[in-house]
C-alpha cells in the first residue's frame, strides 16, 4: 500500500476538525486528522524501507499529515550530515508550529554533533521564514539544554527579534525550560531584564506552571514579573 493510502486509512475527521482549531491558517482540506501516535507507529513500520526513502525525497506534500510523517521519518536518520541535508530540504515546506515541533523534537541526530549542527542553528535563527526560526529554537530547547548546553545558546535565542507569535512563544518556551534545566545560567536574563517584556513574563509564567521548578524557585520567579 502506498504511503498516502496508509495515511488516508488512518484519517479521523473529528481529529481533523480539532487540529484545524489548533493550527489556524492551515487549509482544512489538507487535514486528514491522523493522530500522532498512529503516525509514530507508521513511521516505525516504514523505517528503512524503499517507500520511506522515496517519501522523504518527494516534496512538497499535499497533506499536513504527510508533513508530520515526514518529520517523524527524518527523526530516524542517525547520521548527522545526512539529517542536516534532509531537514534543509524540508524546512521551507514547514508551515505550522505542530509540524515544526514534531520534526525538531524527533531529530535527535541534531543533538549529537554540535560543531557541525550549531552553524546551521545559528543560520536558522536568522532566517526570514518564521518556522525555520522556530525550528532552530526548538532544536536548542530539545537537544541542547542538557549535556550539550552552553551559556551562549541563551544569548542566541534572546537575540531573536520578531513580531511572529509562534516565534515568540517558542522563545518563551525555551527560556521557561532553561529555568528548569539551567537555572543559574538563565536567571540573569530575568534579574537583569535582558528579554522583551512579553517574553520575560510569558517565560516566568510557563516556568511557574512547570512541575520541574521547585516551589521556592517559583516564589522567586513570581517576584521577577514586570
Amino acid at each position: 500500500m502506498a504511503v498516502i493510502e496508509e495515511l488516508q486509512a488512518l484519517s479521523d475527521p473529528g481529529n481533523a476538525r480539532f487540529t484545524a482549531k489548533l493550527t489556524p491558517g492551515l487549509d482544512p482540506s489538507t487535514l486528514l486528522g491522523c493522530r500522532i501516535p498512529r503516525l509514530r507507529q507508521l513511521a516505525r513500520r516504514l523505517r528503512g524501507s524503499v517507500e520511506a526513502a522515496h517519501f522523504i525525497e518527494t516534496l512538497p506534500h499535499r497533506y499536513h499529515d504527510e508533513n508530520n510523517l515526514h518529520g517523524l521519518l527524518l527523526g530516524q536518520i542517525r547520521d548527522t550530515p545526512q539529517a542536516l541535508e534532509a531537514v534543509e530540504r524540508f524546512l521551507p515546506h514547514i508551515d505550522n508550529w505542530a509540524t515544526c515541533d514534531i520534526t525538531a523534537s524527533a531529530m535527535t541526530a541534531l543533538g549529537r554533533n554540535p560543531e557541525s549542527v550549531m552553524p546551521h542553528i545559528e543560520r536558522w535563527l536568522r532566517a526570514t521564514h518564521a518556522y525555520t526560526v522556530r525550528f532552530g529554537i526548538v532544536v536548542l530547547l530539545g537537544h541542547y539544554l542538557g549535556e550539550g548546553f552552553e551559556p551562549r545558546h541563551l544569548a542566541l535565542v534572546a537575540d531573536v527579534r520578531s513580531d511572529e507569535y509562534y516565534i515568540n512563544m517558542a522563545r518563551a518556551w525555551y527560556f521557561s525550560t532553561a529555568l528548569a534545566k539551567q537555572y543559574n545560567a538563565a536567571m540573569p536574563y530575568f534579574t537583569e531584564r535582558r528579554l522583551d517584556r512579553w517574553t520575560h513574563n510569558k517565560s516566568l509564567q510557563k516556568a511557574r506552571e512547570s512541575f520541574r521548578v521547585s516551589p521556592d524557585r517559583k516564589i522567586r520567579l513570581q517576584q521577577l514579573k514586570y
